[in-house]
């Protein structure tokens, strides 16, 4: 097979809609029907963005990198107003919308979803996910195993709340929040008042969770893809933190999994509703618990970490998709 492949272009904004950062891609004859691809992402040098488009394009699919903010949302219009006046022609979306644009960025994946296009991440899903209390309500009506949690709100709740977590330490939450921010350890009464005081002054809602002695600072994070588990890294946490995110100088290793966390795994990004997500697992005394989901996972680290090219795995769960809603659309045409 042959791809032509060029180069980034960065083209002018005068020439282009808002939206568009840059399209590639040819053709490919994989014996499958190729799909236009949308990269929900700010910034099209980053490394998750340009592996998808990397990946995407060898795979021989067409790709837009598209900022989100730059995508008008247009309610109250004519449905034949909507779809190419104002909106890029995609079959399927890869939405990486950081949590300082969820609003919007629900917002704009809502209206492709409107559309009928694909997405590794429906708007409900991404929500779900961004709200780490809505999230761990979902998985525990699913019957899955997490850490004892209570929110807090006053701080006359407070040792009701410690109470229930264990006893000190206790890990404090911001409710939202990634990548290791808005987490604290409080190993002492004055330390947990003096962290919710202040919260409580940002007008925060805050999670108690119990800490989880045993895990020493690691925990698994396991991406799911299509209901699979395609990879899988240990971290640790940098010494004098409890936090084992690498952006947080933590390191990482590769790790198999066993049944019991695989199916954790794939079972959390199914309440969810997630067709791509990154699950956080730590290993406790009562077996497995899950941490969190995340519905835009960083790629580097793990990819850097297990030699996985999640990115491919990504590409190809479109392409099933995608000839599903294909298949279907043929099947309806024959009846009708």
């Amino acid at each position: 097979m042959v791809v032509t492949v060029s180069a980034f272009i960065w083209k002018a904004r005068t020439k282009l809609r808002r939206w568009e950062l840059y399209i590639d891609g040819r053709k490919g004859k994989r014996g499958f029907e190729t799909v236009n691809i949308g990269i929900l992402s700010r910034n099209r040098n980053l490394y998750s963005t340009r592996r998808l488009a990397q990946s995407a394009r060898m795979r021989g699919h067409s790709v837009r990198v598209i900022d989100t903010l730059h995508v008008p949302v247009k309610i109250g219009v004519r449905k034949g107003e909507l779809s190419d006046s104002h909106l890029p022609s995609v079959d399927a979306i890869i939405p990486r919308i950081g949590t300082s644009i969820t609003f919007y960025g629900l917002a704009v994946v809502r209206q492709f979803e409107s559309m009928g296009v694909i997405t590794t991440a429906p708007s409900s899903a991404i929500a779900r996910s961004r709200d780490k209390l809505h999230s761990l309500q979902m998985m525990s009506k699913s019957g899955l195993p997490i850490p004892k949690t209570t929110v807090v709100t006053d701080l006359d709740e407070i040792w009701p709340a410690i109470h229930i977590a264990g006893g000190l330490p206790v890990i404090i939450k911001l409710i939202r929040g990634t990548q290791g921010r808005g987490v604290y350890l409080a190993t002492q009464m004055k330390t947990v008042e003096t962290i919710l005081k202040t919260v409580h002054r940002l007008k925060e809602q805050v999670l108690v969770q119990e800490f989880i002695e045993e895990s020493r600072g690691t925990d698994i994070r396991i991406i799911v893809v299509g209901n699979r588990c395609v990879a899988a890294m240990r971290r640790t946490a940098a010494t004098g933190d409890f936090r084992s995110n690498l952006h947080r100088g933590g390191s990482a290793l590769p790790v198999s999994l066993d049944l019991t966390s695989k199916q954790l795994a794939t079972r959390a990004a199914q309440a969810h509703g997630l067709g791509v997500a990154g699950v956080d697992i730590i290993n406790s005394s009562r077996g497995p618990l899950l941490l969190e989901v995340n519905s835009s996972p960083g790629l580097e680290g793990i990819e850097t970490t297990t030699k996985v090219d999640i990115a491919s795995e990504i590409v190809r769960y479109l392409e099933r998709e995608e000839k599903k809603k294909r298949q279907k659309r043929r099947q309806k045409r024959k009846r009708g």
